[in-house]
């Protein structure tokens, strides 16, 4: 018997998504006798302890006796459980300095550590994440921030709906002004976005018609990588040679955002990548966005006047347009800045059960039996030793 602990969030504030619904938790146990799956009682999951009780799973405290832990965000280092194998956004990829502790920690505990981000089919392309519906809140909340900012129409907050069906229905009857968008990127972040465009009714456009043209009615462009780089030698672009070589690419942006009011950011980004702009270019006047909505959310990232996060309930600040400081939103002289680390947490049920799906279909059975390539990737840590693939962390695990 495999047992698979479903463990209570910890950090702060507590994120209210889950790797597995109730429903899919009973489909699992159904379907493979040999499984049994317990939740950590939790105040703050989207589902339910009654729920996943009424599902016929086991609800407790104490989940030390598991053999797979399966949580979603950073598990606090006092709430690590030594020897035990975990599966949870890490967010140390890339060495991010506020997580070191706890990738310490996990080698020290000699705990396993499978990092759902470093999860990807060969071609390098994610098998499961957020994305998605961190596209659709992303979208709607920018165009809500743009909406309060002109006063041309309002959006009600996504967090207040019970599910994505009911966020469709406040769509009907809206009309919005002839605002361009540009959108940016192509992966699920991305998907989501466009998901929103759609249900709106927002016309796509060709980028090149796009810079030289007015509309009489609102429009979008997607950009992707070919759009926004080229290298710096050849004028080309290769998305190969781009995500091995993204130092030597320039980015093209800047004309864009003299045709753009609103920024719906869901491009990739790591340190060797062009920023889309520079704080500087914000203060001229051709620079004509109002509104960025930075769902990929890197601080000092691809948007530069990303200053760092919000809350979902407090998601959009402004940055002055001279001094490049925060300021309230919706003031005269800045633009609006909506960036939230968890937006999918708007639509938490939607979002765990699209999560559930991917785990099920592609990695659990794997993960139960011998394993797979594709785990083995992703294994960071393997019972306390740091994994060949992720040797260029080895200071960052071990250093003082």
């Amino acid at each position: 018997m495999i047992s698979i602990g479903l463990i209570r969030e910890g950090k702060i504030p507590a994120d209210n998504r889950v790797a597995l619904t109730p429903a899919q938790c009973k489909w699992l146990q159904k379907q493979n006798q040999g499984i049994r799956v317990i939740a950590q009682s939790s105040p703050h999951r989207c589902f339910t302890d009654k729920e996943y009780l009424s599902a016929g799973i086991e609800v407790k405290d104490d989940v030390s006796g598991c053999d797979i832990l399966l949580g979603i965000k950073e598990v606090p280092v006092d709430m690590l459980i030594p020897g035990k194998t975990y599966l949870f956004f890490s967010h140390t990829q890339k060495k991010q300095q506020h997580n070191r502790e706890m990738f310490r920690a996990i080698i020290r505990n000699k705990i396993t550590l499978i990092d759902y981000e470093c999860l990807e089919h060969d071609d390098g392309q994610r098998i499961i994440g957020f994305g998605f519906f961190a596209g659709v809140v992303g979208a709607h909340n920018g165009l809500m921030a743009y909406g309060n900012r002109t006063g041309l129409y309002q959006l009600e907050r996504v967090y207040k709906q019970r599910s994505f069906r009911e966020l469709i229905h406040t769509y009907f009857g809206l009309r919005l002004p002839n605002v361009k968008i540009a959108v940016t990127g192509s992966g699920r972040v991305a998907h989501g976005i466009l998901e929103i465009m759609n249900l709106i009714g927002i016309h796509e456009v060709e980028p090149d018609e796009y810079q030289h043209r007015r509309f009489a009615y609102p429009v979008y462009t997607q950009l992707k990588g070919a759009d926004l780089y080229r290298h710096k030698l050849t004028g080309k672009y290769s998305r190969i040679d781009f995500h091995a070589n993204a130092n030597q690419y320039e980015c093209t942006f800047l004309p864009y955002a003299e045709q753009t009011d609103i920024l719906l950011n869901g491009i990739y980004w790591d340190q060797s990548v062009p920023r889309l702009f520079e704080n500087e270019h914000i203060s001229s006047d051709t620079f004509i966005i109002q509104t960025i909505a930075d769902i990929t959310d890197d601080k000092n990232g691809s948007v530069p006047v990303n200053l760092g996060d919000q809350t979902m309930e407090d998601p959009v600040y402004g940055v002055n347009r001279k001094t490049f400081e925060k300021t309230a939103p919706y003031v005269e002289g800045s633009i609006d800045v909506m960036a939230v680390g968890n937006l999918p947490n708007e639509l938490p049920r939607d979002a765990s059960r699209y999560f559930g799906e991917q785990l099920i279909k592609y990695i659990l059975e794997d993960l139960l039996a011998n394993g797979s390539p594709i785990i083995e990737r992703a294994t960071m840590v393997k019972a306390g030793k740091l994994m060949p693939l992720y040797d260029y962390m080895k200071e960052y695990a071990e250093g003082d």
